[in-house]
């Protein structure tokens, strides 16, 4: 077993546990109607996360069903010669590499629309006289 079998071993199993997460993620927001992890900035929620909760579905549900299919390809091919065409690893591993880091802008982005950026007004800075007075 050379080092690039493991590791691309290592990519693909940990893809179940990604898919999980993003899957459990999406069930939350959409069943439960649980916002708690909805644009989360800092680890601190906006003050009206059920307003960007369809977003964060909808990009946890996107990007958990890419990585299905990639799974689902890889599997079938291998196990039963199903699926179309065979996926090389330089498909398959680019294809859950770039969802895997689009979903992370996406969150990244949606949570800084989710949390407006506030420019705090700068007084006069104090003299080290009037300092002394107070």
């Amino acid at each position: 077993m050379t080092i690039s079998v493991a590791i691309t071993w290592i990519l693909f199993l940990a893809l179940f546990p990604i898919t999980f997460f993003w899957m459990r993620r999406a069930w939350r927001i959409v069943f439960k109607r649980d916002f708690s992890e909805v644009a989360l900035k800092r680890g601190e929620a906006p003050p009206n996360p059920e307003k960007y909760a369809p977003y964060a579905a909808a990009i946890n549900l996107i990007g958990a069903g890419v990585i299905i299919f990639i799974v689902g390809w890889v599997v079938l091919y291998i196990a039963f010669g199903v699926g179309g065409t065979a996926p090389d690893y330089e498909t398959w591993s680019a294809v859950a590499g770039s969802t895997i880091w689009c979903k992370f802008f996406a969150d990244f982005i949606l949570s800084r629309q989710a949390h407006p950026m506030v420019i705090k007004k700068r007084g006069k800075p104090a003299s080290a006289a009037e300092k002394q007075g107070q």
